[in-house]
Order: C-alpha cells, then sequence, then structure tokens
C-alpha cells in the first residue's frame, strides 16, 4: 500500500486549498470574512474528509469519509461561483479553479472505485 501522501488525490486537493487560500487572501475585509471563510473552509475539508479516512481501519469506512470530500467539493464549486458572479475572482481564475477542482473530483471518484474493488468489509486498508 502507499502513505497518505503518496495518494495523488490527497496531494491535489492540499495544493487546490492552499490556492483557494491565497486568492482568498487578497480579497477585501467583509468578502473575505463571509464568503471566503465558507470557501477556505470547503476547500480544506476536501482533503482533510480524505486524510480522515485513509485513517480509517477498514475500506468501508474510508469510503464513506470520501463522499463526505466529494460533498466539499461540490460546496467548494458553489462558492467559486458565487465568487466569480461578485467579482471577487475574474474568469481566467474562475476557470482555473474550477479546472482543478474537477481534476480532483475525478481523482477522488477513482479512490472510491479502487476501494471498492478491495474487500472492503473484511480487510483492513493501512496493512
Amino acid at each position: 500500500m502507499f502513505t497518505l501522501d503518496e495518494l495523488e488525490v490527497y496531494v491535489l486537493a492540499q495544493e487546490f486549498s492552499g490556492k483557494i487560500w491565497f486568492t482568498v487572501e487578497k480579497w477585501p475585509p467583509f468578502p473575505k470574512f463571509r464568503l471566503g471563510r465558507q470557501l477556505t473552509d470547503s476547500s480544506d475539508s476536501i482533503s482533510s474528509n480524505i486524510a480522515g479516512g485513509y485513517g480509517r481501519y477498514f475500506f468501508k469506512k474510508n469510503i464513506k469519509f470520501c463522499f463526505y470530500s466529494r460533498r466539499s467539493i461540490l460546496e467548494t464549486k458553489n462558492h467559486l461561483l458565487k465568487a466569480a458572479k461578485r467579482n471577487l475572482v475574474d474568469s481566467g481564475t474562475y476557470n482555473e479553479l474550477i479546472h482543478e477542482l474537477k481534476i480532483v473530483h475525478r481523482k477522488l471518484n477513482g479512490y472510491v472505485k479502487f476501494l471498492r474493488k478491495s474487500n472492503y468489509n473484511t480487510r483492513p486498508i493501512n496493512q
């Protein structure tokens, strides 16, 4: 098996949340506090839930946390759309971030598929 730092979807999610952080950091105080906080929280939650699932003993529990991560991806997408509509991010930045978020989403779906193919009801993941 591999370590968490070798899990591609986790690494990509970490990098993505860093880009979100540095994007929001430049916003004016009111939108930074209101929408920016929600956006950074949801983007941070993507990798946090992947890590939380990875730390579980059984595949089935890991998959459950991947679904939490998927929920955070969709929440982040919603917050990015609001940021674009409120002119907090330009169209180029928005398109770039959405593209990266789609990649994370696809990689997460692939990871879930891998976990489902494993014997997740009886065998622990991190051995």
